[in-house]
């Protein structure tokens, strides 16, 4: 039991439902809703394999972080270590390097290799950011925080590249259903690319400590506490502006009940990450920041539940 409670906390089952979740609502409640001829073939057996290859890769993303940051976690958070302590390193490597076969097997299986390849190689792509980011990249200056906000996009845009080839053809013959997914898969991609950078600044704020003993070169530690405060603080203010714009357009169209979901769940706890990112000194302060931003974030990827509501 303590052994299959310490794997679950490995692979950061929390996220992984959140990743599955994402997948399900952008099937149903934006390709569903776009293409209600396509509506009866939803959990069709791509959507299945596209779904579990990208849980599976999350996974292994999560287990070889662990691995590598088990010095790092002992500082920032000895509470929660399992790699070596419960969990040994062979085994860690093992589930990452099963997983990850897994995730491109299943990848594989979804569609037909001719024409969607581009979905194998995304893939393959993520697998190997995750390990290069997990050995070196996430130590140095912004380069691992926005590939981990690329990923996080790329759970959306795996999705919407699962529907269109990648043949010129197609993409010239241009309908208004395409113009329509394009515009949300690509704008839901965007909040998670944005609001992941934005937690991610702030989880290297919150672990700075562990970071700098052992030679990291993240944001906090080569800028300072205020210069990232600061980067953090503009893309807040975009992502703020970029909500409450997209609620006037919302408006427009007599969504009343999504523009107050949107400015109660996400700009105003958005704001209130704005007015104490600047009094947060210490790690606790940081943590609490993390935590509403990750619940704006879910806030977000609920928010496709109103194209089901609204014409």
């Amino acid at each position: 039991m303590r052994l299959t409670k310490a794997f679950f906390q490995l692979i950061r089952w929390p996220n992984l439902v959140f990743v599955a979740l994402t997948q399900l609502l952008f099937e149903t409640c934006i390709y569903g809703r776009i293409y209600p001829q396509a509506a009866k073939d939803i959990f069709s057996f791509s959507f299945v394999c596209l779904l579990i290859a990208s849980v599976c890769i999350a996974a292994a993303g999560y287990a070889i972080n662990d691995y590598f940051d088990q010095n790092i976690d002992q500082v920032n958070k000895p509470n929660k270590v399992v790699v070596n302590r419960i969990i040994s390193r062979r085994w860690v490597i093992f589930w990452h390097l099963f997983l990850s076969l897994v995730g491109l097997f299943c990848t594989v299986l979804a569609l037909p290799l001719p024409s969607f390849w581009h979905l194998v190689l995304g893939n393959f792509v993520a697998v190997m950011a995750l390990w290069f980011y997990s050995t070196d990249l996430k130590k140095k200056l912004l380069v691992g925080n926005v590939l981990i906000s690329l990923l996080t996009a790329w759970v959306l845009l795996v999705l919407f590249f699962a529907k269109h080839p990648l043949h010129l053809d197609q993409w010239l013959r241009v309908e208004h259903q395409e113009v329509r997914f394009f515009r949300l898969a690509f704008l839901y991609a965007g909040f998670a690319f944005v609001i992941s950078l934005i937690r991610e600044v702030i989880k290297d704020m919150e672990d700075i400590e562990g970071d700098r003993r052992y030679g990291c070169r993240t944001m906090p530690i080569v800028w300072g506490l205020n210069a990232s405060k600061v980067f953090v603080a503009v893309w807040i203010v975009v992502l703020v502006a970029s909500l409450l714009l997209l609620q006037v357009y919302a408006l427009g169209l007599g969504w009343w009940i999504s523009a107050v979901y949107c400015v109660v769940l996400m700009v105003l706890p958005l704001l209130w990450v704005l007015r104490q990112l600047f009094v947060a000194q210490v790690a606790k302060d940081f943590h609490q920041l993390s935590s509403v931003i990750k619940w704006c974030m879910f806030a977000g990827i609920l928010s496709m539940l109103f194209f089901r509501l609204y014409p």
